[in-house]
């Protein structure tokens, strides 16, 4: 159980020259967080460190601490979550376990005060108040419009789900014992201090959670205090714990985290079957016979070696990976865009495309063009075609809940994918230009995407 104390709201000379290895200064006040594009609001996230440093010296190899001391951006940050949001929040109905989790770190290990079913705000207040019990809340993005606007555009920056949760915490209290994510992690300190450690990590770069025991995880490599506007990120397998010190009321702050089960191995995972599938259709090593009674011994990495030489010799010389779910499910269960309105309302506006006009594609970020086989067709000979996948009709309310959105999207025939690489790598283009055979074909792939809101007209 971790010692707790006064002490902590005054950093000690000790602390202090330990936490000089995490700690940036700010040398001037960063800028309040801009949201013109993806590149600009990461930037703005971790200012004044420069992206090009942050992802050189830190990014997957260690802890960056930003503090910060300016008082626009903890306002700014503020308004990301209260303990005071909380109360008009339970009235529209939240759930113990889905939306909420009461619990706290007792004698090393984590205890859950839940109770069953929807959440009544006068009694988790005095869980709160009286048990010192940390208010976990789930994906707050969901009801945060700011938190919406920030993880939809490091959605884009990443090109991997973003998700986040709020921890409140009372003061001489922790919610969660020592443990490590499988997730990127940045912290926003939103109101009061926490009392952060950090360990040396038994997993680098970890895939899995798990709790480590205080008798483990030896003396921390960083140790301080968030304040209100303090960035902190650390990589996933970082061993971490934190604490409301005694004598501040109570702390607030997010934790976004990013890159979850996104790894090159995760990656090799999800491509390397249909790599095989596309590589036997022309290569007939791939397609004979493993050798009688192969399954039942272990003596076969020899011919793998060699067979995976060929897969890569394949490889090279393909310009495409078949679709990959890696792909699908990023698109499938991502942020729709912010519009400053519900996304359910975005409908197709403006003049309608002709063989005449000139278009250009909306919402980059959120569509992506794949090739596979034809999914309405169950014979067992099916053609590939050309899907056009997008998130601008996900729903908001279900992002990172483990329930699965509906996929959006478009289909076309294989002729049509060099039309539909001209949409997309143009920044405008005339409809009687696109590289298909008839006006009635150019017309209707502008039209498709016109009514899907991917295309304007200029």
């Amino acid at each position: 159980m971790p010692k707790k104390g006064g002490k902590h709201a005054e950093m000690g000379k000790e602390m202090q020259a330990q936490c000089k290895r995490a700690k940036v200064e700010a040398a001037c006040s960063p800028t309040i967080m801009s949201f013109e594009n993806p590149d600009s609001l990461f930037g703005s996230l971790i200012s004044p460190i420069k992206q090009e440093v942050f992802f050189r010296e830190h990014w997957e190899q260690k802890p960056l601490l930003v503090q910060r001391n300016d008082p626009l951006l903890a306002a700014y940050y503020q308004s990301l979550f209260q303990l005071s949001d909380l109360k008009e929040l339970c009235s529209q109905g939240l759930y113990y376990g889905r939306d909420i989790n009461i619990c706290r770190c007792v004698n090393g290990k984590k205890k859950v005060l839940n109770k069953e079913g929807k959440v009544n705000y006068m009694q988790l207040k005095k869980d709160f108040d009286q048990k010192k019990a940390t208010i976990q809340f789930h994906q707050p993005q969901r009801f945060k419009e700011e938190l919406w606007k920030i993880q939809e555009k490091l959605e884009c920056y990443f090109g991997s789900l973003v998700g986040s949760n709020v921890y409140i915490t009372p003061q001489g209290s922790q919610g969660l014992p020592p443990h490590y994510d499988d997730v990127e992690v940045f912290i926003l300190q939103l109101e009061g201090e926490k009392h952060w450690r950090l360990y040396k990590p038994t997993v680098h770069l970890a895939r899995e959670y798990n709790l480590e025991s205080e008798d483990r995880i030896g003396s921390p490599t960083h140790e301080f205090i968030l304040k209100p506007g303090d960035l902190l990120y650390f990589p996933r397998g970082t061993i971490h714990q934190a604490d409301t010190p005694l004598g501040i009321s109570y702390s607030t702050h997010v934790t976004i985290s990013t890159y979850q089960n996104n790894s090159w191995g995760d990656f090799l995972l999800d491509a390397i079957p249909g790599l095989v599938f596309d590589t036997a259709k022309e290569d007939v090593a791939l397609r004979t016979s493993i050798p009688r009674q192969l399954l039942m011994v272990t003596d076969s990495t020899k011919k793998l070696s060699s067979l995976l030489r060929r897969l890569a010799d394949r490889l090279e010389n393909t310009r495409e990976l078949r679709s990959s779910d890696m792909k699908k499910d990023f698109i499938m269960n991502r942020l729709p865009p912010c519009l400053g309105c519900d996304s359910d309302l975005l409908t197709p506006g403006g003049k309608l495309p002709k063989i005449d006009s000139k278009i250009r594609l909306q919402f980059r970020d959120h569509a992506i063009i794949t090739v596979e086989p034809d999914q309405e067709n169950s014979d067992e000979i099916r053609r590939e075609m050309v899907y056009v996948y997008h998130s601008l009709k996900n729903r908001r309310e279900t992002h990172m809940m483990g329930t699965d959105d509906e996929t959006h999207g478009l289909r076309f025939p294989l002729s049509y994918l060099d039309a539909l690489k001209q949409i997309w790598s143009s920044s405008t283009v005339y409809v009687k230009e696109l590289n298909l055979t008839s006006d009635e074909e150019k017309e209707n792939l502008a039209l498709s995407l016109w009514t899907e809101c991917l295309i304007e007209v200029i």
